[in-house]
C-alpha cells in the first residue's frame, strides 16, 4: 500500500524563492473530490498524472496514495471532464537538509495562498523549519486543494 506522509505550513515571506532548485507549473483538477477519497488528474511541467488519494488519518499527516504517469493528452482530456474548479500553481522545491519543501504559490481563485508540504518516511520524523515557514496547517482540509477547488482562498472571510 502507497502511503503519504506530509506536514503542511502557512508561508511567511518569498525567501524560498532564493533557495529553490526547481520550479514547475502545475495545473489539476479532480473527477472525484468526496471527502473518503479524491481522484487528481495534473499535468505537472511536460508530464501527466491521475492520482488517487484516501482519506487522512485524524492528525492529517498521513493517507494512502497512488499515482500513476499518464500521457499529458490524457491528462488534457480528463481535464475537460474535471469537477469545476481548477488549480493552477507554481511549485518551487526546496531542500533543507534531508528533506524537500514543496512550496505551492497558487494563482487564479487561490491567489495570495502560499503554502509549504514536506513528505516524510514517518510522522514522527524530524526536520528544521525554514525561517520562512509559519504556522502549520496539517489536518487543516481547508487547505487540501480539493477544498481549494471548491471553496477557494479568494472567498475565505
Amino acid at each position: 500500500m502507497a502511503l503519504e506522509i506530509e506536514r503542511k505550513f502557512l508561508v511567511t515571506s518569498d525567501a524560498y524563492k532564493k533557495e529553490s532548485v526547481k520550479q514547475t507549473q502545475i495545473i489539476q483538477g479532480y473527477l472525484s473530490s468526496a471527502p473518503e477519497r479524491s481522484v487528481r488528474v495534473r499535468i505537472k511541467g511536460n508530464k501527466g498524472y491521475i492520482t488517487i488519494k484516501g482519506k487522512s488519518n485524524d492528525t492529517g499527516t498521513l493517507r494512502y496514495e497512488w499515482e500513476k504517469e499518464i500521457l499529458v493528452s490524457e491528462a488534457e482530456e480528463l481535464l475537460r471532464i474535471c469537477e469545476p474548479g481548477v488549480i493552477h500553481k507554481t511549485r518551487f522545491e526546496v531542500n533543507v537538509g534531508a528533506f524537500t519543501f514543496e512550496v505551492d504559490e497558487f494563482y487564479g481563485d487561490n491567489q495570495g495562498l502560499v503554502v509549504a508540504e514536506v513528505e516524510l518516511s514517518d510522522e514522527l520524523d524530524q526536520f528544521d523549519k525554514p525561517e520562512w515557514v509559519g504556522e502549520e496547517v496539517t489536518g487543516d482540509v481547508r487547505y487540501y486543494n480539493s477544498m481549494l477547488k471548491r471553496q477557494p482562498y479568494t472567498t475565505w472571510t
